[in-house]
């Protein structure tokens, strides 16, 4: 038993040496900087280089948003939304008047997330979307 243990820790220590020095087997100054480079960077907001904006330059029409994100549970009525043209679904629904649409729609709904998934549109853009689909 202690062979097999001696055995054991020779392994070990063998493994460990030749490990340990093929890893850091190229000490040239590259290899040296290249392992030691940071990850990532981090800039305080007066050097932040300038970034794109995801918000769109100019307001996107009812359509535009519609057709964008809300196509496709309101084109095959997914998760209970009422299809676009589907007149019977959307009476009910438009007799609550426009404020509870816009509130269902900019703080979501049943299975209906805010904004449909459409968290860069304005407010504006969303009852743009109403108007679009129950009109």
């Amino acid at each position: 038993m202690e062979k097999l243990y001696r055995q054991a820790i020779l392994l070990i220590s063998a493994l460990f040496i030749f490990t340990s020095q093929a890893v850091a087997s190229d000490m040239s100054h590259d290899a040296i900087e290249q392992r030691i480079k940071p990850v990532s960077s981090v800039y305080v907001t007066s050097d932040a280089p300038a970034q794109e904006s995801n918000v769109p330059a100019a307001p996107r029409t009812g359509e535009q948003v519609y057709n964008t994100f809300c196509v496709a549970c309101h084109s095959t009525g997914a998760a209970g939304a009422p299809k676009m043209g589907d007149t019977a679904a959307w009476a009910p629904r438009i007799a609550q008047g426009m404020d509870t649409l816009t509130q269902h729609a900019l703080n979501g709904f049943n299975a209906m997330p805010p904004k449909g998934t459409c968290m860069d549109c304005s407010n504006d853009e969303i009852i743009a979307t109403i108007k679009f689909m129950t009109k």
